[in-house]
């Protein structure tokens, strides 16, 4: 079989309540997540061995050994579907990583895909513990990239009621902020669940209903890093951003606008303004 290629797009939560700890200490979470146009580009083919490269504007300090869930998630379904094949990898890396928009986990799940098609294997469900293993984000990026809540420790996953057209600025200040040092900053772990998703919402009103509702995880990011706060406010300085906030854990920011169109003049001056953050315009896929 020939080279298998696969887009690996940007997940952004647009809300991410945290809802409760468990025992073992994970954290219980509701969130609405969509995925956007911008993405990593996954190539595969056979090899003897399990082996990877990365390339690209953010390849820089990707691992490529069996630290990145790339490798992780090839060694697991090759391991639950008993595979004798290897693979060659190679990862396009156009989304920044430590960025809150499940760069690494979206690339993991579509490796999941790729192989199973290249190996001629059943795929892992979203479910499988395998796919949960891989971390939170993992499970809501399998399948096709489609709006969806994700509650429990990102293993529940429901459809929602479809969305109005509109789109994406996304920014990220050249900063890192730490998953775990974000999750310990957080005051309360036992917020309010997500308000239901009404249908038939036009774009005013799925703009009331975003404004409604939270990222628990933003303020004690903003309180790791102030450039969250700076980005955030010059997004809604913006007369055309109706909403802006954090996506998952830090530091990319989104806002929400009409339409590309706006989306590419929204990217265009803060771009100009700030040269060193990355900024792209998405379409909701």
């Amino acid at each position: 079989m020939a080279t298998i290629k696969a887009n690996a797009p940007a997940k952004v939560n647009l809300t991410l309540h945290v809802t409760g700890q468990r025992d073992d200490g994970y954290h219980l979470l509701d969130s609405l997540v969509v995925f956007a146009d911008v993405a990593d580009q996954i190539s595969a083919s056979i090899a003897p061995d399990l082996r990877m490269t990365a390339s690209g504007p953010f390849s820089t300090g990707v691992p490529t050994d069996h630290t990145n869930l790339i490798m992780r998630a090839a060694e697991a379904l090759r391991t639950v579907r008993g595979v004798t094949k290897g693979v060659a990898l190679t990862l396009e890396k156009h989304l920044p990583h430590s960025a809150g928009i499940g760069s690494g986990s979206s690339d993991a799940a579509a490796t999941l895909a790729m192989l199973a098609e290249l190996w001629q294997v059943a795929p892992l469900p979203a479910t499988a513990p395998e796919v949960v293993a891989l971390g939170a984000d993992v499970p809501v990026c399998v399948g096709a990239p489609r709006p969806v809540r994700m509650s429990g420790i990102g293993d529940m996953l429901s459809p929602v009621v479809t969305l109005p057209d509109c789109a994406l600025v996304l920014v990220r200040p050249p900063v890192d902020v730490p998953t775990a040092s974000v999750f310990q900053g957080l005051v309360s772990k036992n917020g309010s669940p997500m308000s239901e998703l009404p249908e038939g919402l036009d774009y005013d009103g799925f703009v009331h209903w975003l404004r409604a509702q939270r990222n628990d995880l933003q303020t004690p990011a903003e309180a790791i890093a102030p450039e969250i706060t700076e980005a955030i406010a010059k997004l809604k300085s913006l007369p055309a951003v109706s909403v802006a906030g954090m996506s998952g854990s830090g530091a990319a920011c989104f806002a929400l606008v009409k339409d590309m169109a706006t989306a590419r003049h929204v990217a265009r001056i803060v771009q100009v303004a700030k040269m060193d953050w990355w900024v792209a315009p998405a379409a909701l896929l």
